[in-house]
């Protein structure tokens, strides 16, 4: 049975990037760069995304978008947007 992760989607250095959180192992993130700030990647392509890096939402899971700040004590900190969804690794991907 593949196993389940977390695939986050947050801006970087003005870009959206894409990565799927490997907790409790030495391996590096799977991620996946957009190239570009505006428009926010549609759903199909967070799904294209999350396919080239060889994951594949779980059956029923949804996008959940979450706000943060760059800084968590300063209440005038800029907005960051962070998405995430559970996926697991698609057939004969070792993840």
């Amino acid at each position: 049975m593949a196993r389940e992760f977390t695939a986050q989607m947050s801006m970087d250095r003005g870009r959206w990037r894409l990565y799927v959180v490997l907790l409790n192992t030495a391996e590096r993130w799977p991620k996946y760069s957009f190239d570009r700030a505006l428009p926010v990647p549609t759903f199909t392509e967070r799904a294209n995304a999350l396919s080239a890096l060889g994951f594949k939402p779980v059956p029923g899971a949804e996008w959940q978008w979450t706000e943060d700040r760059d800084n968590s004590d300063d209440p005038s900190s800029p907005v960051v947007l962070i998405a995430a969804i559970r996926v697991r690794s698609r057939a004969g991907v070792a993840a």
